[in-house]
């Protein structure tokens, strides 16, 4: 089985090519059956194992194949799900094999891959990503095994390092900017689009702020509502936003909607409005939530992910020492779960044995009860039941020793202990002779009887 992860990042890709990689959640569970179904459908294959983690720095497919053309495979329908053409997404992806894979698991959800280094919203949104694809039934054992040791790893990182400990967030690199366009962020009016977990960080923040007023303006009423009376603000519809959009000094998005729901002609006219006083707008989604263009007036200040990760950077070279402390311990656990993926490898070939061994035991116990019923005497079926299953059971090793040579020979030798000496192993040419000896005497055996069992 090959452990495999595709995917881009805000290392590889600009935001402007991963909001149209992302995956709103409401399209993980339908985007898994269509990847499972034209995987196994195309190949014969048995359907992967998949996951699918899609933030706004990242949007990653976790799997599991037997396939050897995994990669372009995976890529391809990444780009053919999201209408990019392959030639314009492949050089932005990253593709991580086996421990790579592992290992980047661990490090992602222990912040260690973040924008935010140490940030603690990715372990959240990891989880999410699990229980989505367990929902669909795209997980398997081996992905199973993976993310649980994966939220292991990251408690044990935060638990043991400082890895989070003074890190800049996105949220307080938002505030840093605006008071580089305003003196005091206390004498603005500052709104926020959208009411999830990334606008309830920027909110605490700029709250601290103690600005002239607070206003959150989402879809859901309700949660809006919440979230605003929750720092001592207040809430409006969204739908009030194009007529209000003047009133605002600071404006900061993040929704999860799929197309843009602040256009340039909105802002235009609200900075005509507003006189040319300046407007500071934060958007934090992806898919972006101001339309780019907006970035180009003159009066309007536009950041998105990318921008505040500049501010968020500095903060991080302090943060070295817990890094290579949480390093150490991820790459003790990645060999843990590669010595487990490992052990899994040779599962099928011990089950196969057991039921060829089984199937054995069956036919020969058949053939004594049926010798017993003929009356013959107890002691000599016992002998023969014995000597039938040992002479079959020791067939393989013996055909494989006789037909093997040279290193491969003397490997066998040392995997069987049964030909040592003194507990010392013996030569090749001291235990070929009876091996041979024994596959050609053995009273019983498949080859003397004409019996096929392999």
């Amino acid at each position: 089985m090959q452990l495999l992860t595709i995917g881009i990042n805000h290392h590889t890709a600009p935001v402007a090519l991963r909001e149209r990689v992302a995956f709103p959640l409401e399209q993980i569970k339908p985007a898994l059956a269509l990847f499972k179904e034209a995987w196994s459908g195309k190949r014969s294959l048995n359907a992967p194992e998949a996951a699918i983690l899609s933030t706004c720095n990242r949007t990653e497919l976790y799997c599991v194949t037997d396939a050897q053309s995994s990669r372009d495979a995976a890529v391809g329908w990444l780009s053919q799900y999201h209408g990019i053409r392959e030639e314009e997404l492949a050089p932005h992806v990253y593709t991580l094999p086996q421990s790579e894979a592992v290992r980047h698991a661990f490090r992602v959800a222990s912040g260690l891959d973040s924008m935010v280094l140490g940030e603690t919203q990715i372990l959240g949104q990891m989880k999410t990503a699990v229980r989505t694809a367990t929902e669909a039934g795209a997980l398997g054992t081996y992905l199973n095994q993976l993310f649980q040791r994966t939220f292991a790893v990251a408690k044990e990182v935060r638990g043991t390092t400082e890895i989070g400990a003074q890190s800049v967030s996105m949220a307080a690199a938002a505030v840093r900017l605006a008071q580089r366009i305003f003196d005091k962020i206390a004498n603005q009016r500052v709104l926020f689009i959208g009411a999830g977990e990334m606008i309830e960080l920027c909110a605490a923040h700029f709250a601290a702020q103690q600005p002239r007023e607070l206003i959150v303006a989402n879809r859901t009423a309700e949660r809006g509502r919440y979230v605003a009376e929750r720092f001592g603000g207040r809430s409006i519809p969204l739908s009030d936003l194009p007529a209000r959009m003047h009133e605002f000094d600071i404006i900061v998005s993040c929704t999860a909607s799929t197309l843009p729901i602040i256009g340039l002609g909105a802002v235009e006219r609200a900075v005509k409005a507003r006189r040319h006083r300046p407007i500071f707008m934060v958007d934090l989604a992806v898919p972006r939530d101001i339309e780019p263009e907006v970035g180009q007036l003159e009066d309007v200040f536009l950041y998105t992910v990318d921008d505040l990760g500049t501010i968020v950077r500095e903060g991080n070279a302090s943060r070295q020492a817990a890094v290579a402390q949480a390093e150490t311990i991820i790459e003790s656990r990645v060999e843990n779960f590669m010595q487990w993926l490992d052990s899994r490898s040779i599962v099928p070939v011990i089950r196969h044995m057991h039921t060829q061994a089984d199937t054995l035991r069956r036919a020969e116990l058949e053939r004594a009860r049926k010798m017993l019923a003929r009356g013959d005497d107890p002691s000599a079926v016992l002998e023969a039941l014995s000597q039938s299953l040992t002479n079959k059971l020791i067939h393989g090793p013996t055909h494989a020793l006789n037909t093997s040579r040279g290193d491969q020979r003397d490997s066998l030798i040392e995997l069987m202990g049964g030909f040592y000496r003194h507990g010392q192993p013996a030569k090749a040419s001291d235990a070929a002779q009876p091996a041979a000896a024994g596959a050609e005497a053995a009273p019983g055996s498949a080859d003397s009887s004409g019996s096929s069992d392999r």
